[in-house]
């Protein structure tokens, strides 16, 4: 039986490109997103790539508790080991702290640092009876790094930064491997109407096929911290 990596936040972006990364090498997936289209399309279009795999999708806003929990349980119920977890759901709006809208905050702490937290709870469990997996929390450059026009995503990102460093000494005595991922730059949606070159930006592929990489290094050695940017620096 394939082995199964989980993501959410799948559709788009790096979650995406994660994914495919993973069924290149012969894994099964379980996702979810919020757009059931995009759920659907996303299948389809990855098992004309990939007809040894299996893709599992599941709608899920990954903002709302109970929709993380119903997405924990329908993983669960496939009856399968986890071997990775990908904690990708997340958005980016930029802003001020003193001057970016009521509520900022907080929706995006539901979105990006709450979702892997309600998830990991949701499913580690079940990972540490096995006694192997391996989670990855995308995190990003933010999670090391002030800026400017960074406001609530930052708060969010150094958040999660600390929830990878907790957990990896929670798991580390049950086997189970945690990675943070810092990415810079990275060509999404994030950046759309950004007028820069293409090239300034890292690509969504190089990102996944670090992960994947640090993944398939032997369980006795992990990879605490990807840290990866542009090669012209951040922007």
């Amino acid at each position: 039986m394939n082995k199964l990596i989980v993501v959410s936040g799948a559709t788009k972006g790096i979650g995406r490109a994660v994914v495919e990364e993973f069924l290149k090498h012969g894994f099964d997936a379980a996702v979810c997103a919020r757009n059931q289209a995009d759920l659907n399309s996303m299948k389809e279009e990855c098992l004309k790539l990939f007809p040894a795999s299996t893709v599992h999708i599941f709608q899920a806003d990954m903002a709302i508790k109970e929709e993380v929990q119903h997405f924990a349980h329908f993983i669960l119920s496939l009856k399968r080991s986890i071997d990775v977890l990908v904690n990708n759901a997340g958005y980016f709006v930029p802003g001020e702290i003193a001057t970016e809208p009521e509520g900022t905050l907080e929706s995006m702490m539901d979105a990006n640092l709450y979702s892997a937290y309600h998830l990991t709870r949701g499913l580690v469990a079940a990972m540490v009876q096995e006694k192997t997996g391996h989670i990855f929390n995308v995190c990003s450059i933010a999670s090391i790094k002030a800026y400017s026009n960074g406001g609530s995503y930052a708060i969010t990102k150094f958040a999660m930064l600390g929830l990878s460093k907790c957990l990896r000494e929670e798991l580390k005595p049950h086997g189970i491997r945690v990675t943070a991922v810092m990415p810079g730059a990275t060509k999404t949606a994030s950046w759309d109407g950004v007028d820069l070159p293409e090239d300034r930006f890292m690509s969504v592929e190089d990102v996944a096929s670090l992960i994947y990489a640090c993944h398939a290094i032997s369980p006795r050695s992990v990879v605490e911290e990807i840290l990866i940017r542009p090669q012209l620096g951040d922007i």
